[in-house]
């Protein structure tokens, strides 16, 4: 069996069982749940995840690891797929999973937006990803973005363990941390498409002032913008990583009604 990490698939293996149990711990398994692990590799967190759970389904991209991975975790309640994880059917897990992985840095941002707009989304999503990007999804005003407001608009957001490089073979340039995800169960009730329509536009040109960036992003009247930012008590210079994601809420619904 084949050990060595593909670079083309972002592939850094984490041998580390003590660092893998308390990544498995975020997700408080218990052996009527299923969990979906995405890039299982090796199996070495596969292995921990049938202990706990009552089924495993591994998705794995790489056709020779999904092959190896029954030989190297023996259990019952393992299923693997191969496939790609961003064309996956979530629709055809049960309600109530669970999701745990240690994926690909490149995957990050279009995996947690699939699974948070699924119409099957898991009870809760544990991941292990680069550092800086976990702290951009748990971003406070003042270090807002695009990502940031999405997978807050989605779920409760919150960071686990940090990992650093050393732990992984090869080890990344960078280092890693684990960010938990519990969707909500009803995001707040506005169109979503027209609300991050807006959100795009405000975040287009990072250097701008809100109220320019959303004028040019959207074909709206810079001073329709400005007077609703001074409606909402809102710096008229105000950036769009400034905004907290309810003052984003407030400015779609005055300006959809303005």
């Amino acid at each position: 069996m084949n050990n060595q990490p593909k670079k083309s698939l972002g592939q850094h293996w984490l041998y580390d069982e003590s660092i893998i149990k308390s990544i498995i711990d975020q997700a408080k398994l218990t052996d009527n749940d299923t969990v979906l692990e995405i890039g299982p590799g090796l199996g070495t967190m596969t292995k921990q995840l049938v202990a706990e759970a009552g089924e495993v389904l591994a998705v794995e991209y790489d056709e020779q690891l999904a092959s190896e991975l029954p030989q190297r975790v023996v259990a019952e309640n393992l299923q693997v797929q191969q496939a790609d994880v961003l064309d996956f059917d979530f629709t055809a897990l049960p309600a109530g999973y669970k999701v745990v992985a240690n994926i690909p840095y490149y995957l990050t941002s279009h995996l947690i937006r699939r699974l948070l707009e699924s119409n099957n989304k898991p009870a809760i999503i544990v991941l292990l990803i680069q550092q800086e990007v976990a702290e951009r999804i748990v971003a406070a005003p003042g270090q807002m973005s695009l990502l940031s407001i999405s997978a807050q608009h989605y779920a409760l957001v919150r960071l686990g363990p940090f990992v650093a490089a050393e732990h992984f073979e090869p080890p990344p340039k960078v280092d890693s941390q684990v960010v938990i995800l519990t969707p909500k169960e009803r995001p707040h009730m506005i169109d979503q498409r027209q609300f991050f329509k807006l959100v795009k536009a405000g975040f287009g040109e990072k250097r701008k002032k809100l109220r320019n960036s959303i004028s040019g992003g959207l074909g709206v009247e810079k001073e329709l913008v400005a007077s609703t930012l001074e409606e909402l008590q809102l710096n008229p210079n105000v950036r769009a990583q400034e905004l907290s994601l309810e003052q984003w809420y407030k400015l779609y619904e005055h300006l959809e009604h303005a």
